[in-house]
This record gives C-alpha cells, structure tokens and sequence, in this order.
C-alpha cells in the first residue's frame, strides 16, 4: 500500500491552464461536454478543498487502484487521459475499458509528467498521491488550473462505512454529470451486501486480527477504515476496532492478549501470502493464539479492502471464508 510509505515547467504549466480554462483556487474542469453539462457548476468540498466543477472533466487522470475502478465503474473511461499506479490487476468487468486508457506510469508519475497529459482532473486513492514533498501536492495542481479528488477515506470526520462508499460514487458521479450512472452501480453493490446479510442472519461473529504486515511489530487494522465495516459485515469483528485510524501497529503481544479466533492476511506488496502464514504460525508470542493453534486464516487483496467498488465483493468473499457452512 502506498504509504506517506524536466521538460520546462513553465511550459507545461501554460498547456495545463489552456486545458483548463481557469486558474484559482476553483478551476473550471475541461471543454464543454454538450448535454451532459446540465446541472452545472458543481461545487465540492474534498479534504479541505473545495472546487467548482463549471463542465463534466473531460481529461481525468486516476491514481491507485480504488480510485481507476471508480471512473471506471462510473463508465467513464472516455473522459480519462491517462491512469497509473495499480496494486492488483484490474476487475475482469472493467479490463476493456482500461485498456483504452493510457497508463502514464507504473507507479506515481512525476508532477511534470502528469501535466504532459494535459490533465482537468485528478483523482487519487491514497493521500501519497499529492505527496508536498514530490512536488504534486493538490495546492500545486489548483495553481495550474486543474481540479483534484481525494478518495474519503484519506480524510474520515468519523468512522468509514457503506454509506461512505455511497457518498465516494456518487460525488464523482456528480463531477462527471452523470449522477444516474452511480444509483445503477450503488444498486448492483448493494444487492451483494443483502444477499450477504440476509444468509449471515443470527450468525455467532468472529473474532479477527487483520495482518498487513510487519515483523518486529504488526500493521492492522484500526477501527476508522473500511476495512473494520467490511469485518462486521461478513460476521466478524475486529479486536482492534478501538484503534482510532484506519491502520496502525500493536504488538503482536497485543494480538495474542486479545486471542484472535481467525486472522485475516491482506494480500499484496513482495510478500507473499504463504511467507506471512509461515511468518505468523512461527511467531512465539502467538504460539497459544487460537487462530495459529487452528491455523485459521482469511485472505483478502489489499485493493478489496479500501474504500471502492470492490468492497461489497470483498465482505462476499470473508463471509464466505468464514462462516462457510452460510454461504456456499
């Protein structure tokens, strides 16, 4: 997971405030989109900044995997000129349309080289995206003339829940000028999730230690994310839920006091899922957890585990790794 883990500028800097035909603390998004502008000017308030939207974006450029599967959800591939940063493949649903996308770079392009695709939008999934220090921070791009999104995650007032990924669709849905296209998409997701509530009905939960990493101490799951609303709603709950942000560390001492019944491994990065089990069933201080006595483990890919569309498959596929006898 990302983690807060030249060509001549000025140049660029002109072609950027070309495209986007407003400088400020509120630019404009991109030309006129024809019909679709109905409804505009949009104004949205992100992360603590807030922009005016006076046409749908018709040049937005996506950063991280949520955030790609979002527009692209929304059917909105023809109004991205580029993408980049992926931590898993593409939903099999979505592999066309991101294949008529350009991908910029494998990881996060430079500042200078997102402005090479004469950008309106951009959007990012995690906050490493407007990273000050690499030079791409949101001030940086509002300067150029080019709107910018956060995925709301990034930013919780409280804790993260379905109605947040709600709320996440249906703002970039509004961006774009397509607020419908986000009620068909949230209809389909939430079917998933009553299909999976209705069969886990006066189920017994489980208790859950989220493993993302870490040897000397253990990156889990707090209770601000999604990930903690993901484990309550596949009948489980998170025994550090009162970790008050949405990842964090405890010791693994911490983990074997709270006696985990099942572990759930989020999937990604070099190390791969058999090295955590073997990395976790050989840990000492967990010798007497009942999860490692019963080597019962979960695993979900880290791009299932934030805040997107994948989210409702995701607590699917927990429901069904952990209460199989449920869901078949």
């Amino acid at each position: 997971m990302p983690r807060n883990h030249p060509k001549s500028v000025l140049s660029a800097f002109a072609m950027a405030l070309l495209i986007s035909g407003c400088g400020g603390t509120t630019p404009s998004a991109g030309p006129s989109a024809g019909a679709t502008a109905k409804g505009f000017p949009v104004t949205v308030e992100n992360c603590g900044v807030k922009s005016t939207y006076q046409r749908p974006p018709q040049r937005a450029v996506s950063l991280n995997q949520h955030a790609t599967e979002v527009l692209l959800a929304l059917g909105l591939e023809k109004s991205m000129a580029g993408t980049g940063y992926l931590d898993d493949r593409i939903l099999p649903e979505y592999q066309a349309a991101y294949d008529s996308v350009k991908v910029i770079s494998k990881e996060y392009p430079s500042f200078e080289a997102l402005l090479e695709t004469e950008p309106d939008f951009v959007y990012g999934g995690w906050s490493s995206t407007f990273d000050e220090k690499e030079g791409r921070s949101r001030a940086a791009f509002t300067k150029a003339g080019i709107n910018t999104h956060l995925n709301t995650e990034e930013c919780p007032t409280g804790p993260v829940t379905v109605a947040s990924m709600d709320e996440e669709i249906r703002t970039l849905a509004k961006i774009f000028g397509v607020p419908e296209r986000a009620e068909e998409r949230l209809t389909k997701l939430h079917a998933t999730l009553d299909t999976v509530e209705s069969r886990l009905t006066g189920v017994t939960p489980v208790k859950l230690f989220v493993y993302d990493s870490g040897d000397k101490t253990a990156f889990t799951a707090g209770g601000k994310g999604i990930g903690n609303e993901m484990i309550r709603r596949a009948g489980g709950v998170n025994l550090f839920a009162d970790l008050d942000k949405a990842f964090g560390d405890v010791s693994f001492e911490q983990v074997a006091q709270r006696a985990p019944e099942a572990i759930v491994i989020y999937d990604y990065g070099d190390q791969s899922v058999e090295d955590k089990k073997k990395f976790l069933l050989a840990n000492p201080a967990l010798k007497d957890v009942p999860a490692i006595r019963n080597q019962r483990f979960a695993v979900l890919p880290l791009s299932s585990t934030v805040l997107g569309v994948r989210m409702p498959s995701a607590v699917e596929s927990l429901a069904k790794q952990l209460h199989p006898e449920r869901l078949r």
